[in-house]
């Protein structure tokens, strides 16, 4: 029981989510034609920290299997 409960929690943490984060000004992959990371693996994670409209993010990367970078988590970073 235990081992199914944390499958499904596992399942839906690494999930799709319904609406994908899009690239905001500062993102890595904004108004870019991405090109293929050949020689990264697969699941490769990636970190970005910018600045927009006043506020400092936090980005979390994934390379896709598709070999480009997709946005798994964006956050605002206290700047306190």
């Amino acid at each position: 029981m235990k081992t199914a409960v944390l499958a499904a929690l596992a399942t839906l943490i690494l999930a799709a989510p319904a609406a994908a984060l899009e690239p905001i000004k500062g993102s890595l992959n904004y108004n870019a034609d991405q090109t293929a990371l050949n020689k990264t693996p697969v699941g490769s994670v990636t970190f970005n920290e910018f600045h927009n409209g006043g506020n400092r993010y936090r980005e979390v990367y994934v390379v896709d299997t598709d070999r480009r970078l997709k946005i798994v988590n964006r956050s605002v970073v206290d700047n306190s």
